[in-house]
């Protein structure tokens, strides 16, 4: 699976390929622009696939991943899916950098386990 940020796993046809976005393409000083679940959208779902709207396209799901790579193939060897795409983490340190420049994360990025109990005990402010 993904080893590092700019690197994304394809499954299709029964095998995993890696495809891997060149560092110096990144602009780094863009918070959002250089989340791996954005090069995904914009370099490859949007200009390939054509899918413009993530949240609302049909052509396109979302497994948690806490399921693992293993639903994914699940998915597409019985024909669900034409393909699964697994992703480098999102980091701590990528998800302030997005809040510092008072952004909000793309969809389908801030899938993190565990994840945190709420409800347990409530603190009214006033």
């Amino acid at each position: 699976m993904p080893t590092q940020a700019g690197s994304f796993c394809i499954y299709l046809a029964g095998q995993w390929s890696r495809l891997t976005i060149p560092a110096e393409s990144i602009d780094q000083n863009d918070a959002i622009e250089c989340l791996d679940v954005a090069l995904l959208e914009q370099r490859v779902i949007r200009a390939i696939f054509g899918i413009d709207d993530v949240r609302t396209d049909a052509r396109i799901d979302f497994v948690g991943g806490i399921r693992g790579t293993t639903e994914l193939e699940k998915r597409v060897d019985s024909g669900e899916w034409a393909c699964a795409v697994s992703m480098f983490p999102t980091s701590i340190a990528q998800l302030m950098a997005v809040s510092d420049a008072d952004e909000v994360m793309p969809p389908k990025s801030t899938w993190f386990e565990p994840k945190l109990r709420s409800g347990l005990v409530t603190h009214l402010l006033e």
